[in-house]
């Protein structure tokens, strides 16, 4: 099956083509320019040059979050529009599994991070045993304090991806000795782990709604914060 993968959840934005576990082509740009700009030509860019047409793509996958908000909600409305237009099945995955996948690491736990400011980061915490990846938390928004608490004794090697990676390994190295911020080209959110993420979906004969898809923030914005406190406090008075 070949399936395109969105990645719009954080600054870098990226398109992949999997085909049967293989990585066909990955697009990466990170150069500050909108999702909205770059998106759907980095993909029509690569499907031209690996000599296929969106006609040959059976699946399309996107990170659904945790993320940027607006990040989010481009890549999953490209996503939709994508298959909807040629009737294929769309599969939303999870911004931090993806990100695990896309490690690739054999031994030790994987800390997802991304930035989710108020000194909170966007986490889930893998185990990778013999290259098989288990979720050992949820997703979740959690404090740097919580999750050094949570992790301080591991005592084997804790890999930090993500956005918020050198947040955590700056603040959380004191408490987690056994940290490692992974390399630059690992460390971030790419396509091709959706497209992995979204392949072990379809291995498991999940179906892909694109219908039913929609972003998960796991939190409010802060505009929908503010007016909750505002009708809060109107509320009280």
């Amino acid at each position: 099956m070949l399936i395109l993968a969105f990645e719009t959840t954080a600054k870098a934005g990226s398109v992949a083509l999997l085909r049967d576990g293989v990585l066909l082509a990955e697009s990466y740009q990170n150069t500050g320019m909108t999702h909205s700009q770059t998106l759907l030509s980095m993909a029509e860019d690569m499907l031209k040059n690996s000599g296929l047409t969106p006609q040959d793509v059976e699946a399309v996958a996107v990170a659904e979050g945790p993320g940027s908000f607006t990040g989010v909600r481009i890549g999953v409305a490209a996503a939709k529009g994508f298959a909807w237009g040629l009737e294929i099945p769309c599969y939303g995955v999870s911004t931090l599994e993806a990100m695990a996948l896309n490690l690739g690491i054999w031994e030790g736990l994987v800390v997802c991070a991304m930035d989710a400011r108020r000194n909170q980061v966007y986490n889930a915490v893998f185990e990778a045993k013999e290259g098989t990846l288990t979720q050992i938390s949820p997703d979740r928004a959690i404090s740097l304090t919580d999750l050094g608490e949570e992790l301080k004794n591991y005592q084997g090697p804790v890999f930090m991806v993500g956005d918020g990676s050198v947040l955590c390994y700056n603040t959380l190295s004191e408490q987690i000795p056994h940290g490692i911020l992974v390399p630059e080209h690992k460390r971030h959110q790419r396509a091709a782990g959706v497209a992995l993420a979204a392949m072990a979906k379809i291995n498991r004969g999940e179906p892909g709604d694109g219908a039913a898809l929609t972003p998960n923030y796991l939190r409010l914005s802060q505009a929908e914060r503010e007016r909750l406190e505002k009708e809060t406090k109107t509320k009280e008075n």
